[in-house]
């Protein structure tokens, strides 16, 4: 199927085009990442070739089916009553299937889409106002300051800390964390994170966390809610196993460790391959690190190293110069409490950003 149109209502930098080789024309002189997607997005081919981020793994290519991205974009505006004609933003890579969503979705939808340079603070540069658009952990927290302009957004590609959530819990831009992989054309789960109480919970954590139960339900809102027409269930590993024909022809088996809560929503706990077994306790770093953040201001994250007496032992690894850290001050279990910390200088990243853990640990052992 050749995709030879696209929505009459679709603008790209205020611009309206009468024709593909109009809009061709325009994002070869404004854009050529643009350009080469939108010549492969508008050809014969029936599947667009896409990389993986990279950031649990080496990056890799995958196929995905253009009516599969376009179902995904339908979804999308379904769900946060998008329509024609809204104003929409990008500010993410277009080398990866966030950044390549967000122009399909302006071409199926009909937006006014706006691109910006995929920095780590988008809207300092800004002025006019958005209905929409997506950004990674970091630049939602570079742009609080300007989070007026945005209407709705949609935040991925990493952790949001309750740090972070407690920050924009008074802004009128609706901010929502998203679930998804390249696998599943981005977004197949969402959940609100702010304009609702948040409070947490540590304290009162098991220790074992054979099945995690968050104390932090303030409503449904408090977890992932899947969209129509996804299937969710756990393997023997406790990770999520996602069937959604519409997004992926085939069963997506994640590494992601949850506790579902119902048939429709679920609570992500962390990744299977960050768990750490010291000692024969099993320690999720993500759940760590989200109380680390009430002390430490720069990047960080917890790991494991073999240790001959417990098997792995926890290391806090800190981006930036060596400094003093009161550990104590962070409501921690004593079994997540780091046995050593360490300070690299820069954190090893992805092209959109994200900690490559694996590498950038490979540091220290080349420093130690």
């Amino acid at each position: 199927m050749k995709y030879s149109t696209f929505h009459k209502a679709f603008k790209l930098n205020s611009n309206s085009f009468n024709n593909i080789d109009d809009l061709l024309a325009y994002a070869l002189h404004f854009s050529p990442e643009i350009h080469h997607f939108l010549e492969d997005w508008f050809s014969e081919k029936e599947v667009v070739v896409v990389k993986t981020s990279g950031s649990t793994g080496t990056p890799k290519s995958i196929q995905l089916q253009k009516k599969q991205m376009r179902y995904s974009a339908l979804a999308t505006g379904d769900f946060f009553q998008l329509n024609e004609k809204k104003t929409a933003l990008l500010c993410l890579p277009i080398a990866y299937i966030a950044g390549k969503m967000m122009l399909v979705r302006a071409l199926t939808l009909g937006w006014h889409l706006d691109v910006v340079n995929a920095s780590s603070n988008p809207l300092k540069t800004l002025s006019r106002k958005y209905d929409f658009t997506a950004m990674v952990p970091l630049q939602l927290e570079n742009s609080i300051d300007k989070l007026y302009l945005i209407k709705k957004l949609i935040v991925g590609g990493g952790f949001v800390s309750n740090d972070l959530q407690e920050k924009i819990q008074p802004l009128s831009t609706e901010v929502f964390g998203t679930y998804g992989m390249t696998e599943t054309i981005t977004h197949i789960a969402i959940k609100k994170l702010n304009r609702f109480p948040v409070w947490r919970a540590s304290s009162l954590k098991s220790i074992f966390r054979k099945e995690r139960v968050s104390l932090r339900n303030t409503g449904d809102n408090s977890f992932y809610q899947i969209l129509p027409n996804t299937t969710i269930y756990k393997d023997e590993r406790n990770c999520l196993v996602i069937e959604n024909s519409k997004v992926s022809n085939e069963v997506v088996f994640t590494n992601d460790v949850i506790t579902l809560i119902s048939d429709t929503q679920f609570e992500w706990l962390g990744r299977f391959d960050n768990v750490i077994n010291s000692g024969g306790i099993k320690l999720h770093p993500e759940i760590i690190e989200d109380e680390l953040y009430k002390i430490i201001q720069q990047r960080f994250f917890v790991a494991g190293i073999p240790d001959d007496k417990l098997g792995e032992k926890l290391i806090l690894i800190i981006e930036g110069s060596s400094s003093l850290l009161d550990i104590q001050k962070a409501n921690l279990l004593r079994f997540e409490i780091p046995k050593e910390i360490y300070f690299v200088e820069k954190f090893i990243e992805t092209a959109t950003k994200k900690i490559q853990r694996k590498r950038t640990l490979d540091l220290i052992f080349i420093k130690v």
